[in-house]
């Protein structure tokens, strides 16, 4: 540990950070008008892309915001004003909305390629804490992210500048989502990799075992049957299906354990003494969440799949769905 390390003054300083910020922040509100709205329009009716720019400190809150817009419904990229100078600004084309992040409005980079940007035909917003600045006597639309204070004690870092940059890139993201009427499974089909994705967008049908893999014997068939059936498939269960394809029952290791602590005399029997008539069944179509609020609500760990017209076609069970991280 420094020997000039004061416990007492890191935690002070961090409390000013926090006090600092929050200020920042309450004061965007009051700075926002109709430039928000029209930024956020011209976003919402862009055939294009949204194409974040951003140097330094503000290019990291830029690469944010475009990823942040895009996962929300608006398609956005961030391009390096720098490498714009060197090729990338093929990337930027006619009808695009350039959102241009800059502190002071005087980046070197952004300036440099002002008049390129304006041959192409984009309609440029500035995100800048000074509105006298260049970005901003250039741009058709101004957003006000400045602050009063930095957090740094040297009033130098970018600290409550960049909070202020992300909340406002936040803040487009919300309304824009907001107005295009994105939802979770909009927000799902974006995320397929999350949670929430795997559990709006991941049917019964991606997860079932089908064909062979699926446990099932007639009314009619022996007790010898019926159990070579359900060890070999694994599953710990064998469906009874009639003739149609249509589930009549279930019998599961459970219901093997009672029979023998009974004492029943095995051989005599034939699948339709023994399954559980009326079992549960859920849709192919249907979620696969579903699936597992039903076998949750009835404290099972199996359940038979069935097409639109009733016929059994699959089997899922409970390390299927914890698998696929369902649950």
């Amino acid at each position: 540990m420094p020997p000039t390390f004061d416990a007492a003054r890191a935690l002070q300083l961090a409390a000013r950070t926090f006090e600092i910020e929050a200020r920042a922040l309450l004061g965007l509100a009051a700075r926002q008008g109709e430039a928000f709205a029209q930024a956020v329009r011209a976003m919402l009716e862009c055939r294009g892309r949204v194409v974040v720019m951003g140097m330094g400190k503000s290019g990291h809150v830029g690469r944010k915001i475009a990823a942040t817009l895009a996962s929300t419904g608006t398609p956005a990229m961030f391009v390096h004003p720098a490498e714009a100078s060197h090729g990338d600004l093929g990337m930027v084309i006619a009808g695009d909305v350039v959102l241009a992040i800059s502190n002071s409005g005087e980046s070197d980079e952004l300036a440099a390629i002002l008049p390129a940007l304006r041959r192409i035909g984009v309609t440029f917003v500035a995100m800048t804490g000074r509105a006298e600045s260049t970005l901003a006597r250039h741009a058709d639309l101004v957003l006000s992210s400045a602050v009063e204070e930095e957090a740094c004690p040297l009033n130098l870092a970018p600290t409550a500048s960049t909070t202020a940059q992300m909340a406002l890139g936040d803040a487009l993201a919300v309304a824009l989502l907001d107005a295009r009427g994105f939802g979770e499974a909009d927000f799902a089909r974006s995320h397929p990799g999350g949670s929430l994705g795997r559990k709006l967008l991941m049917h019964v049908r991606d997860l079932m075992r089908s064909g062979d893999a699926v446990p099932r014997v007639a009314p009619q068939a022996s007790f010898h049957e019926l159990l070579r059936e359900m060890t070999g498939k694994g599953l710990g269960f064998s469906a009874v299906a009639g003739a149609q394809g249509e589930p009549l029952g279930i019998f599961t290791d459970g219901d093997l354990r009672r029979l023998i602590e009974r004492g029943a005399d095995l051989r005599a029997l034939v699948a339709a003494d023994v399954m559980h008539p009326g079992p549960r069944l859920v849709r192919a179509d249907a979620l696969a969440v579903d699936a597992a609020d039903l076998m949750e609500q009835h404290r099972i760990t199996s359940v038979l799949v069935v097409d639109e017209q009733g016929r059994l076609v699959g089997a899922l069970n409970s390390n299927d769905l914890m698998r696929a991280k369902v649950i």
